[in-house]
C-alpha cells in the first residue's frame, strides 16, 4: 500500500518536476540552514541531504521537515543541531555532486533521503545505486554516521527496474554500516488507505506533505534518526 502513492501521483510529478520550484517563488539553491538549539549543550550535527521533501517544500518556515525534526530531538532530550541540506528537485547525482557543499557545514551525521525524481524520471537504478554509493562512500570517508531513507518504486516502468530500486538502499545501507528506513513517505499509508491519507496528509498539488503530513512523516523517523545521534560521541 505504500508505494502506490507514487503510482497514482506519477504521472502528475513527471508533468512538473517532483520537487519543482518556481524560480518566482523560490531559488532552485537554497542556502544552507542551521536549526541552532539552546546554547551550551555538546551537539551532534545532523546533515539532512535530500530534495523537496526535506527542504519543506510548499510549507511556511518552521513546519517543514528539519525543523519539525529539530523540535521533535529536542523534545526527546537529544543535544542535536540539524542541518537542512535539501534542494528541491534534486537527483542522486545532483546530491553527490553538491557533497562538498554541503559538507562544509561539518557535520557528525547524516540523513540522506535522496532517489525520488531518479524514481519520477524513470532513471536507470543501476545509475542512481552508483550516486548513493558515492555519496556514502564519502560520508563513510569522512567518518560521518548515516541514515539511508529509501522510497519504494511503483510498477510502472516494470518489475526489474522496480525490484532494482526497491533493493538499492538496504544492499548500500548494509554494505556502509548505515541506518536504514525503508520509505520517507511510508508513514503517510501506514495506517490509511492511500486516498484518504493523500487527502489528510498532502499539499494541494497532491505531491508534498503539509504540516500535518511532516509531522507524520517525523513521528515515524525520530526514533531511527535518535538512534544515528546515539552512534555518535559527541567531540570525537
Amino acid at each position: 500500500m505504500r508505494s502506490s502513492i507514487w503510482a497514482e501521483l506519477r504521472s502528475w510529478c513527471a508533468s512538473i518536476g517532483y520537487g519543482a520550484v518556481s524560480a518566482a517563488r523560490k531559488p532552485l539553491l537554497a542556502a544552507l540552514v542551521w536549526v541552532p538549539v539552546a546554547a551550551g549543550a555538546q551537539e551532534v550535527r545532523v546533515l539532512a541531504l535530500g530534495d523537496s521533501l526535506t527542504a519543506g517544500y510548499g510549507l511556511p518556515e518552521g513546519e517543514g521537515f528539519v525543523p519539525v525534526l529539530q523540535d521533535w530531538l529536542e523534545d526527546k532530550g537529544y543535544s542535536a543541531e540539524v542541518v537542512n541540506a535539501g534542494v528541491s528537485g534534486d537527483t542522486t547525482a545532483g546530491g553527490l555532486a553538491r557533497l562538498d557543499w554541503a559538507l562544509s557545514s561539518e557535520p557528525d551525521a547524516a540523513i540522506v533521503a535522496l532517489g525520488g525524481n531518479d524514481l519520477l524520471r524513470g532513471i536507470d537504478p543501476t545509475a542512481s545505486r552508483a550516486n548513493l554509493d558515492g555519496i556514502l562512500s564519502r560520508l563513510r570517508e569522512e567518518g560521518i554516521e548515516v541514515l539511508l531513507v529509501g522510497l519504494e518504486a511503483p510498477g510502472n516502468y516494470g518489475a526489474a527496474f522496480q525490484q532494482a530500486f526497491d533493493e538499492m538502499y538496504p544492499a548500500l545501507a548494509a554494505e556502509h554500516d548505515a541506518l536504514h528506513e525503508v520509505s520517507f513517505l511510508g508513514p503517510l499509508t501506514a495506517e490509511l488507505p492511500m486516498q484518504e491519507a493523500r487527502a489528510r496528509y498532502l499539499q494541494a498539488d497532491g505531491i508534498h506533505p503539509n504540516a500535518e503530513g511532516v509531522e507524520v512523516i517525523v513521528d515515524a523517523l525520530g526514533p531511527r534518526v535518535a538512534e544515528l545521534v546515539e552512534r555518535v560521541e559527541p567531540g570525537s
